[in-house]
C-alpha cells in the first residue's frame, strides 16, 4: 500500500511543478517543496519519537551521534533532493509534465548501472544486462534525435530529467551501501535525508528564492499554492517515509519499480488536467524503457539457460 501510494503522490509531482510555474521560478519551487517537506518530517519525528532497538535490547537514540553518518545524509540530501528538485522543475520550463514524468521512468535502469557498476551491491546477469541496453535504447527513441537540430530547450529539458534520474539511481545505491543497514527508524530516516536538504536550500535561498512572486487568488493562485503545498508536505514529507520503508524491504532496485506508475499518473494527469499532446516516439521509447526494467530486474529472462544460471 505504501508503495503504491508513493508512486501516485511522485506521479502527481510533475502536475503540481507544472501549475506551479504559473507563479513561482523553478528555484522557489524546489526550495518550498524542501523545506515544506522538512518541516512535515521534522513534526512527525518530534511526535513519534522513533527509535531503533540496538543490538543490546535498548532503544537507540532518536538521531544519530555518529558524524560519518551525517555526512553519508549530506550527500543523501544532495542527490536525492536538492539536483533533482532543480533540475526537474528546471526542466519543466521546456518539457510536458508528462514527458517529464516518462523520463523518471529511467530511475531503475540507472540505479541497476549505480548499483551494479558504482556500488556493487548487486549483480547484472546477461538478462539484466540486455534490459539495461533496451531501456537506454527508450531513452533514445524518447528523445528522438532525429529530430533535433541542436541544443534547443526541449532538448535540455530531456537531459536534465535524465541528470535527476541518474541522481536517484546514485541514491539508492549509495543509501543501501552505507545507510540501509544502520539502526535508523524509517521516518528519522526520511527526516535526515529531506531536512539536511532543507539547511542545505537554506543557504542557497539568495539564488533560488529571492525573486518576485505573481500570485493571482482571483484566477490560479490558490491553485499554485495548493500545489507547492502537496508537492511539499506530500511528495516530499510523508511520501519518503514510504519510501525508506520499501527500499528496506525490497531493496534498490526494487524500490526504484515505482516508477511503473509514476508515468501512468504522470501521463494521465498531463493529459486530463493540463490537454497535453504525446507525439508517437515518447510512449514507444516509454514501452521500451519499462520493458527493459522488467528485464534489468529479472521480471523477464532472454531464455531458460539465463533463468537456470540467475537460479544458480
Amino acid at each position: 500500500m505504501q508503495f503504491v501510494a508513493m508512486g501516485i503522490v511522485w506521479g502527481s509531482s510533475f502536475l503540481f511543478m507544472k501549475v506551479a510555474l504559473e507563479g513561482v521560478s523553478f528555484g522557489q519551487i524546489a526550495w518550498s517543496r524542501t523545506l515544506l517537506g522538512g518541516v512535515a518530517l521534522a513534526v512527525i519525528v518530534a511526535v513519534m519519537r522513533p527509535r531503533v532497538t540496538g543490538s543490546d535490547g535498548r532503544p537507540g537514540p532518536v538521531l544519530p551521534r555518529e558524524p560519518i553518518v551525517w555526512l553519508h545524509f549530506l550527500v543523501v540530501s544532495v542527490t536525492t533532493c536538492v539536483i533533482p528538485y532543480l533540475c526537474f522543475a528546471w526542466a519543466e520550463q521546456y518539457v510536458s509534465s508528462s514527458l517529464a514524468s516518462i523520463y523518471n521512468a529511467t530511475t531503475p535502469i540507472m540505479t541497476a548501472l549505480m548499483a551494479t557498476l558504482v556500488f556493487r551491491v548487486e549483480r547484472l546477469g546477461a538478462s539484466r544486462w540486455f534490459g539495461v541496453g533496451l531501456g537506454i535504447l527508450g531513452v533514445v527513441v524518447v528523445i528522438a534525435p532525429w529530430q533535433v537540430a541542436g541544443l534547443t530547450g526541449s532538448l535540455a529539458g530531456q537531459l536534465a530529467c535524465l541528470v535527476a534520474t541518474l541522481c536517484y539511481g546514485f541514491t539508492f545505491g549509495y543509501q543501501r551501501k552505507f545507510l540501509s543497514q544502520r539502526p535508523i527508524a524509517p521516518a528519522t530516516f526520511a527526516f535526515l535525508s529531506i531536512g539536511v536538504s532543507a539547511v542545505v536550500m537554506l543557504a542557497l535561498t539568495p539564488v533560488l528564492a529571492l525573486q518576485p512572486v505573481e500570485l493571482d487568488f482571483s484566477a490560479d493562485g490558490w491553485a499554485i499554492v495548493g500545489s507547492l503545498l502537496a508537492l511539499g508536505i506530500l511528495g516530499t514529507g510523508l511520501a519518503y517515509i514510504w519510501n525508506i520503508n520499501v527500499l528496506r524491504a525490497w531493496g534498490p532496485t526494487g524500490t526504484s519499480t515505482v516508477t511503473y506508475i509514476t508515468p501512468v499518473v504522470g501521463v494521465a494527469l498531463g493529459i486530463l488536467l493540463l490537454g497535453e499532446r504525446l507525439s508517437w516516439h515518447e510512449p514507444a521509447g516509454a514501452a521500451l524503457v519499462l520493458v527493459g526494467i522488467l528485464f534489468a530486474q529479472g521480471r523477464l529472462r532472454l531464455g531458460r539457460r539465463s533463468a537456470e544460471a540467475s537460479v544458480r
